[in-house]
């Protein structure tokens, strides 16, 4: 299994930390600490390796919620939340100032919390560093979607495969996850599908339908709606059905 995601609760409410934190780790993230002021949570950032941070907006210190995340945004290269009961013009527009990775508001439910990481952890973008401090393990999520001239490393369990792209055959979109697919081995990866398209080769992967990038060297069969790719049916749109036709006739 991947390394579990690292969160810091920031919340002054203890009941409500106590919630989210039982929500968190069901969900299987590990949880780094809770604290409920400014000057914790700096401490934390600075003693331990987090990958998010969820960031109640008013917390019981003169320094407030944007505080921290102007703190964050200026010193370490990864995402916050903001998870507050306030969404008024005026607390919006403030937040707004220091760019967080998300804004959640209170009451929510699991699956709203769970939403919220995912989208953030797999929109931000960890290879334009904004902080001035960043972890070793952070330039390994890099290495983990990088691409070289020829290939692709993909992290699985505790080894960085590379992957030529010739050996992919299709890569399926399933949430927020990428599904890399190979003749005899399947890649996990957290990343938007179109970025996949543009580090590819443009000759030889297309976007067959909104959730597939498909090698068309590996394509076996074709009908009017699906593709064969070694025994697996895809779906196909009708652009992709198109320019298939006009390939084979061509």
């Amino acid at each position: 299994m991947e390394q579990a995601i690292k969160i810091l609760i920031v919340e002054d409410n203890v009941i409500i930390a106590d919630d989210m934190q039982s929500m968190l780790e069901e969900i299987g993230y590990e949880i780094v600490d809770t604290v409920i002021v400014y000057e914790q949570a700096e401490e934390v950032l600075k003693n331990n390796h987090v990958d998010l941070v969820l960031i109640d907006i008013i917390l019981a210190s003169d320094k407030t919620g944007i505080d921290l995340g102007k703190h964050i945004r200026e010193n370490y290269n990864i995402p916050f939340i903001f998870v507050t009961s306030n969404s008024d013009r005026a607390t919006v527009e403030n937040a707004k100032t220091v760019k967080p990775n998300g804004y959640l508001v209170k009451p929510f439910e699991q699956q709203d919390l769970y939403t919220s990481i995912e989208i953030a952890l797999s929109n931000f973008d960890y290879s334009t560093k904004e902080g001035g401090q960043q972890h070793p393990e952070d330039e390994d999520r890099i290495v983990s979607n990088s691409v070289l001239k020829d290939s692709i490393f993909v992290k699985k369990q505790h080894l960085y495969y590379r992957i030529q792209f010739g050996d992919i055959q299709f890569i399926k979109a399933d949430n927020v996850y990428l599904e890399v697919n190979t003749v005899d081995k399947k890649f996990l990866v957290r990343s938007p599908l179109k970025d996949y398209l543009e580090k590819l080769p443009k000759n030889k992967f297309y976007r067959a339908h909104k959730s597939y990038i498909v090698n068309v060297d590996h394509i076996d069969a074709i009908n009017s709606k699906d593709i064969m790719i070694n025994n697996t049916l895809i779906p196909i749109s009708k652009d992709f059905k198109e320019f298939i036709i006009s390939a084979m006739n061509s």
